[in-house]
C-alpha cells in the first residue's frame, strides 16, 4: 500500500480503476494507515514485557472444607482464591502462562486421605514440580491471637537458591518496612523444587488489614505489587 501512494501521481484527483477520488481522500487515507501501523507496533512492543514466555503457577490456599483462617464469615480461603484468579489474569495479559492449583472452592486431597491436609498439600507440591514452571507463587492470609500485627509478608524455604531473591524483590513491592522470613519444614513449601514463595498477603486478625483485604480495590493492589515484585526479579 506505501507503494501506492508513493508512485501514484498527485493532481487534483487520482483514479483506482474507474473510480475518481480526490486527492485529499488519498493523502488522509495514508496518513490513517501509517498511524495505524506505527500505532500496532508500538502497542506490540509495550506487550512484550518480562513476563513472556513464563510459566507461573498459582497455589490458592486452603479451600473446600479447609477454610483456613476464620473471621465471623469472612473465610481466608476465599480471599486467597479471589487474589489468586486476579493475579493470573493480569498476569496472562502481560503474555505469562498462568496454571492454578484451584479455582473453586475445594482442595486437593485425595477422597478419604488421612490426614487430610497432608494429601492436599503433597498434591499441590506434585502439580507445582510435574509442570515444568519457571516459578510459583503460594498465596495465603496470616492470622495471630494478638490484633497488632498487620501487613504483608513473604516467606520463603531454602530448598531452592532463587526463593530468597524472589521474596526480597516481591516483599519491597509489598511492604517495604516488613522483612521476608525463612521457613523451614513446611509440608508443602519444603517439597517444591520450582523457584517459588508463600505470600501472606495480610492479617485477618487485625481490623485495618481485614477491612481492606474484603475490598475488590485492595486485592488489586496487592496484586500489582506482587507483579511489580515478580517483573523486578525477571528483568534484573
Amino acid at each position: 500500500m506505501v507503494s501506492f501512494f508513493i508512485t501514484v501521481d498527485i493532481n487534483e484527483y487520482n483514479y483506482i480503476g474507474d473510480i475518481m477520488i480526490p486527492k485529499k481522500y488519498i493523502i488522509f487515507l495514508f496518513i490513517i494507515s501509517i498511524c495505524t501501523i506505527q500505532f500496532v507496533k508500538a502497542t506490540n512492543t509495550e506487550l512484550k514485557t518480562d513476563f513472556y514466555g513464563k510459566v507461573i503457577y498459582i497455589d490458592a490456599g486452603h479451600g473446600g472444607i479447609d477454610s483456613g483462617a476464620v473471621y465471623k464469615n469472612i473465610l481466608e480461603k476465599d480471599i486467597n482464591l479471589s487474589i489468586s484468579k486476579l493475579l493470573a489474569l493480569k498476569l496472562e495479559y502481560l503474555g505469562a502462562t498462568v496454571y492454578l492449583t484451584r479455582d473453586g472452592d475445594y482442595d486437593l486431597s485425595v477422597k478419604n486421605a488421612f490426614p487430610r491436609k497432608r494429601s492436599d498439600l503433597g498434591n499441590r507440591a506434585k502439580l507445582i514440580n510435574n509442570s515444568g514452571a519457571d516459578i510459583y507463587l503460594s498465596i495465603h492470609l496470616n492470622a495471630t491471637t494478638s490484633s497488632v500485627w498487620r501487613g504483608a509478608q513473604v516467606f520463603f524455604d531454602d530448598i531452592n537458591t532463587e526463593n530468597k531473591k524472589i521474596a526480597q524483590y516481591v516483599q519491597q513491592e509489598l511492604n517495604k518496612g516488613r522483612y521476608i522470613s525463612e521457613i523451614k519444614g513446611m509440608y508443602m513449601n519444603s517439597r517444591i523444587k520450582i523457584p517459588g514463595v508463600l505470600i501472606e498477603a495480610g492479617f485477618l486478625s487485625n481490623d485495618s488489614d481485614r477491612n481492606l483485604l474484603v475490598t475488590e480495590e485492595y486485592q488489586e493492589e496487592i496484586v500489582d505489587k506482587i507483579i511489580n515484585g515478580l517483573d523486578n526479579y525477571f528483568s534484573r
